[in-house]
């Protein structure tokens, strides 16, 4: 009996003694985030905050992790929810990207991102422009080059509709080459593999695509990285060169963050940013980043918000000038 008590009192001593010297996420635990994903399973967004959940429970910086699907209106379906629900959402983070500021701009829904609470911006996938692998063109000359030379022969197509981001991008990485961005052939694909069967064809001369997939194309074989929306090349590949580096002044990247219904008390706030800022520092996040070819882009309050309004600001000229605003 005496023994088993000395033994329960040595136990105590010895798990708060390992509290008070060990490293500890006690202070800043978030018992709980429930993750509203604006579009069904397995595309970006779920991949985001289900890889999001999965770091944060297991490095020990959140309790416990919910996931709810919410597809509708481009994204507008769980944007209102979160809004007109506000009260009840206070534990609720909503992933988004860059569709919200497209498809606020273009009226797809009412709402924008100042309707929302702010969070953070986590990753992002910068864009790319590539060739086939047999293609003469190796650089953003000589795509320009050929553009020049016959501009209608020299077409670019992308996975996405007219005034969508593969064509936006497209438009702005010609326009800051000094080309009338209203002159650029594109042609919209439905499907990666349609487009990459008509890269191989010639019946487009370059594809707009986001910089991940470009990576694993361009690690199968079956494309040439000529020009990258980074500031600086990125370790994914080495040696694709941005187009800063050809002369061409201009960035962009499709970033994935994260919002919280509109009111979310102030302590909320900082308890979700400061769990997300923790995380990058974790073996448990840099297992999900890596395994998702994602590059982290953290962009926190304030911050989110310039980075927002100054690719609204871009995305808003370009698409007033190409006519969809």
């Amino acid at each position: 009996m005496t023994t088993f008590k000395l033994g329960r009192r040595a136990l105590i001593a010895a798990v708060a003694a390992v509290g008070l010297a060990g490293p500890s996420f006690a202070d800043e635990v978030v018992d709980s985030i429930h993750f509203l994903i604006p579009g069904g399973a397995g595309g970006g967004w779920d991949g985001t905050a289900r890889g999001t959940g999965e770091a944060l429970t297991k490095a020990g910086l959140v309790g416990t992790a919910s996931y709810e699907n919410m597809s509708g209106g481009g994204g507008g379906k769980a944007i209102g929810y979160l809004i007109e629900n506000a009260e009840s959402n206070h534990g609720t983070l909503m992933v988004n990207s860059t569709p919200i500021v497209i498809r606020s701009l273009t009226g797809v829904f009412p709402h924008n991102f100042r309707d929302l609470t702010l969070v953070s911006g986590t990753i992002g996938d910068y864009a790319a422009i590539v060739v086939g692998k047999d293609s003469p063109i190796n650089s953003m000359a000589d795509l320009l080059a050929a553009y020049d030379a016959d501009p209608g022969a020299t077409a670019i197509g992308g996975g996405s509709v007219p005034g969508g981001m593969d064509h936006l991008v497209a438009a702005m990485v010609m326009e800051a080459a000094g080309k009338d961005a209203l002159g650029v052939k594109y042609i919209p694909y439905d499907a990666g593999g349609k487009a990459m069967a008509a890269l191989l064809s010639g019946e487009i001369a370059a594809l707009s695509t986001g910089f991940s997939e470009a990576v694993d194309l361009a690690n199968a074989g079956e494309v040439k990285i000529i020009g990258v929306t980074a500031d600086e090349r990125v370790d994914a590949a080495p040696d694709a060169q941005t187009m800063k580096e050809q002369g061409i002044d201009t960035t962009f990247v499709n970033w994935r963050g994260f919002f919280a219904a509109p009111g979310l008390p102030e302590d909320k706030l900082a308890a979700y940013q400061d769990a997300i800022a923790k995380m990058y520092d974790t073996p448990e996040w840099e297992e999900v980043r890596a395994r998702n070819g994602w590059v982290n882009i953290h962009n926190s309050g304030d911050d989110f918000s310039t980075f927002l309004e100054q690719q609204e600001q871009q995305i808003s000229d370009l698409m007033k000038k190409l006519g969809f605003l």
